[in-house]
């Protein structure tokens, strides 16, 4: 699939209607390094949603709903600790929200690419931030998946804990989101 192919199918209304992701063949991760940046640390979220609508103009719109109590890294400890107020606040924020407004060619794509450039906002604990990335696109048998590497600086959101400055700021949140037609 090329970024020209995408934007053809955009245009001709050929992806227009309604969009739902598919929780069970999607991943939402997150990435990090801790201890000083000598450790990596990966988790998972385990629970997400999200919807989405293209229009006959080919105008994307939609939402992908992160249930920030499902992270799960593999150590209950720390799950708990990223599920207190000193990071996500579930008990106050209990979802991250990514409001796509926009999906257009990557403009540094080549056109054989299959790039997009993604654009909307990300809302972690009631914090709200413009954000773009660029994301690998295929469309075929009535399903669209994206996949993504979203970097993501969590001071960005309120998320400064880390004493003696041992876990880092900067995160990639990796996507894999398969939507398919409603």
């Amino acid at each position: 699939m090329t970024a020209t192919t995408v934007q053809a199918l955009l245009e001709d209304g050929k992806l227009a209607g309604s969009w739902t992701l598919d929780a069970t063949r999607s991943e939402v991760r997150l990435e990090t390094r801790h201890t000083w940046g000598l450790r990596p640390l990966h988790g998972v979220f385990r629970q997400v949603s999200g919807s989405g609508t293209v229009t006959t103009a080919g105008d994307v719109s939609g939402v992908v709903t992160v249930a920030a109590g499902s992270i799960d890294t593999k150590n209950s400890t720390r799950d708990k600790h990223l599920r207190s107020a000193d990071f996500f606040d579930i008990a106050s924020h209990p979802d991250l929200t990514f409001a796509v407004d926009g999906v257009a060619p990557d403009d540094g794509a080549t056109p054989a690419d299959g790039r997009v450039r993604v654009t909307g906002s990300l809302t972690v604990r009631g914090r709200t931030r413009p954000l773009s990335f660029d994301a690998a696109v295929s469309i075929d048998d009535g399903e669209v998946r994206l996949e993504a590497e979203v970097p993501v600086n969590r001071a960005d959101f309120g998320l400064t804990y880390s004493p003696l400055r041992m876990a880092s700021l900067d995160n990639t949140i990796t996507v894999h989101a398969v939507f398919a037609r409603q």
